[in-house]
């Protein structure tokens, strides 16, 4: 019988599941973020969660646990110094799952699994890029300059005008 025997066996040995999660431990901690199946990322989750929580209290026990699990020792040193830091006021949750679709050879469910500290697409301030070259027609321009202008706004229109008229060579047609 199967009773209480709640974890998913990913249709691996003990040695071989323990290895791949190890393996996907390692490759997580170095990349921030790696393409799985949905199951092995829940599987995952249970499996490198505990370990970022051993690492916030940096001693030679926590180390040593850790160590047993990932077999890096490069991966546990960026676990204890930089992961460790970011995490240290995060009560849990320091993974998030993103599901991107279905696997095109055999339909299995794919998703990302990342840190979430790490995640700068996601982060709450937002840097907005500006280009310093625009296409805008000059009756665009015109409209604008004709219209009411806030005081700081009034600058970069007269820049954009600026830039879209046609520089003139210094020779007359005749």
């Amino acid at each position: 019988m199967r009773h209480n025997k709640k974890f998913n066996h990913l249709g691996r040995t003990a040695s071989h599941r323990n290895a791949m999660l190890s393996n996907m431990a390692c490759s997580l901690i170095k990349h921030k973020r790696i393409t799985t199946t949905v199951a092995k990322a829940k599987a995952l989750k249970k499996f490198v969660e505990p370990l970022i929580t051993k690492s916030k209290n940096d001693t030679t026990n926590s180390r040593r646990v850790v160590f047993s699990n990932l077999q890096d020792k490069f991966v546990v040193t960026e676990l204890f110094k930089e992961i460790s830091v970011k995490i240290a006021d995060r009560p849990g949750g320091y993974t998030r799952i993103i599901k991107t679709g279905n696997r095109l050879g055999d339909n299995a469910e794919m998703c990302f699994i990342e840190l979430v500290d790490y995640n700068e697409n996601m982060a709450k301030e937002k840097v907005v890029k500006k280009s310093t070259r625009t296409r805008r027609s000059k009756k665009v321009v015109a409209a604008q300059d004709e219209a009411p202008v806030a005081v700081g706004a009034a600058d970069t229109i007269a820049e954009l005008a600026e830039e879209t008229k046609p520089e003139s060579t210094g020779e007359t047609v005749e």
